[in-house]
């Protein structure tokens, strides 16, 4: 893909069970510097399967509990999510009923914005997968996992540039200030 950082990338075709891993030295990165995991990708024309399972992610040190949560691949999915429908209320006789009109209001679906993906300036998306505080002395690679297997149903459709770690500004802006 021209658009890609890479010469190539993975695409997921057809698959009822999704699992992607990497690894990373922790000697690899800066000390005393907060890091955040990214799952990179976007789906394709096609996409399909993703809307209402969700994915498991983990980030954390290999041979220990990393932290884990459920994230939504599906970019539809947050929208959808966040509205729900009802009916609009018009006079006294609520003509909405006959007519078939609805109306999206908004739900409230703060703190779960991190659930979903995220459009980045490049034109792909990113989930957050994780974050961890390189002290410096941690020995050991750091592994990080997205996974849908539990859902059984068929999914594809997805485009994985990669997982990408990179430093988290907003810690380090917060620790430099402090």
């Amino acid at each position: 893909m021209p658009e890609s950082r890479f010469e190539e990338v993975a695409e997921l075709i057809n698959v009822c069970w999704f699992e992607t891993r990497g690894k990373i030295a922790i000697s690899m990165l800066s000390p005393m510097t907060h890091y955040k995991a990214y799952l990179v990708f976007k789906p394709t024309t096609g996409a399909y399967g993703f809307d209402f399972h969700p994915a498991e992610v983990s980030f954390g040190v290999v041979g220990t509990e990393g932290c884990k949560r459920n994230v939504y691949l599906s970019a539809d999915r947050g929208v959808r999510q966040r509205y729900h429908i009802v009916p609009r209320r018009i006079g006294l006789f609520g003509r909405s009923r006959f007519l078939g009109l609805q109306t999206p209001v908004p739900t409230t679906a703060a703190g779960n914005d991190d659930q979903y993906p995220k459009a980045r300036g490049d034109g792909w998306l990113e989930i957050e997968l994780g974050e961890f505080f390189n002290d410096g002395s941690a020995d050991g690679e750091l592994e990080m996992s997205v996974l849908e297997v539990r859902g059984g149903h068929w999914k594809g459709g997805l485009i994985v540039q990669g997982m990408e770690i990179r430093p988290d500004m907003k810690k380090k802006e917060s620790t430099s200030s402090s």
